[in-house]
């Protein structure tokens, strides 16, 4: 009797499987936690604006509330009594209203209609310069006043217009003239703007240097060939190029309309020229630290008078430019 065969089960023709090799799942990483440990060094460049904006900037939004109290340094802010719209009311009502909002007003229409299109035309001219040297040469002179400080540019004010002994006096008499009080009422506001000038203007060119770089150079080879000149290249190619640029700026200036240089302002008054050197911040100031009684509520009342009417005109300029040159700023 014959033991029965096992036959072994065929050989499989394809490949063996290889064992599955098991690795410990990974962690789910948030994206948020991703990007800061991929970019980290760019977040700490962003570290000291974000701490200086919590210091000087959102932090001193909680003294708001002083304007709408009877502030007593002794109480602190949250001791003091409210006292509701009393400081506004008090500020609106006062003789000085009228003259501090005229004085602001005006430097700020005369700075604004005198300023902001010098900055374009030098920027403008500097494009179509091709001599690097001079270029560079401009440039460095009408850059350099912008670094002095405030209270140099008003010391070199002083030592060029006093009426005694000022170098610009001195060629007057020299001439067969009387000495000019430059910084009298007559003369404040033009000695204010065109100083001012001096001291920005370069600097303020270079955003639109910048708009001007980012326009493509075969626009004007295009019109290089249909026979336009300098002056229609300039109208019809760079100034449309950098009109969004100069809408920008000018929305931000109608933003800041009551907002005067206060150092400056504060550096050249004197009595001769309180009438129309007295503006809003500098009220706000001596109301505050100048006067016998400090008066912080008051101050405080000023200055957020100041900002909400500072945030209308945005608005409205915002308005107007989006309505007017198709283009804004939000």
């Amino acid at each position: 009797m014959t033991s029965p065969t096992t036959t072994a089960p065929p050989a499989s023709r394809g490949r063996a499987p290889e064992p599955v090799s098991r690795r410990p799942a990974r962690k789910h990483q948030h994206p948020l936690g991703l990007r800061l440990k991929r970019s980290w060094r760019l977040y700490v460049l962003l570290l000291p604006p974000f701490v200086y904006g919590i210091l000087f900037m959102w932090a001193p939004l909680y003294g708001l509330q002083m304007a709408f109290k009877d502030f007593s340094v002794a109480l602190g802010i949250n001791g003091s009594p409210w006292a509701g719209l009393k400081y506004i009311e008090q500020f609106v009502s006062s003789f000085q209203f009228g003259t501090v909002i005229r004085n602001s007003l005006v430097l700020n229409f005369y700075e604004l209609i005198a300023l902001f299109p010098l900055p374009i035309i030098l920027a403008l001219l500097l494009n179509v310069v091709r001599n690097m040297k001079f270029k560079r040469t401009v440039q460095m002179i009408t850059y350099a006043p912008y670094f002095i400080s405030t209270v140099v540019v008003v010391g070199i004010i002083i030592m060029l217009f006093s009426p005694s002994g000022g170098i610009v006096n001195q060629v007057i008499v020299g001439l067969g003239g009387q000495p000019t009080d430059f910084l009298s009422s007559e003369f404040f506001r033009h000695t204010y703007v065109w100083s001012g000038a001096w001291q920005t203007l370069g600097y303020s060119a270079i955003i639109y240097l910048a708009a001007l770089a980012g326009i493509d150079p075969q626009l004007h080879e295009a019109a290089k060939v249909d026979g336009a000149s300098i002056v229609r290249r300039i109208w019809h190619i760079d100034i449309p190029g950098i009109l969004p640029v100069m809408v920008t700026l000018l929305i931000l200036n109608m933003g800041s309309m009551l907002s005067v240089g206060f150092e400056k302002v504060l550096l050249m008054q004197t009595p001769l020229n309180l009438n129309v050197s007295e503006v809003i911040d500098t009220y706000s100031y001596n109301v505050a630290f100048a006067s016998s009684i400090p008066q912080y509520s008051y101050a405080a009342a000023i200055g957020l008078f100041k900002s909400v009417i500072a945030v209308i005109m945005l608005v409205m300029a915002n308005w107007l430019a989006r309505r007017v040159a198709k283009t804004s700023l939000f």
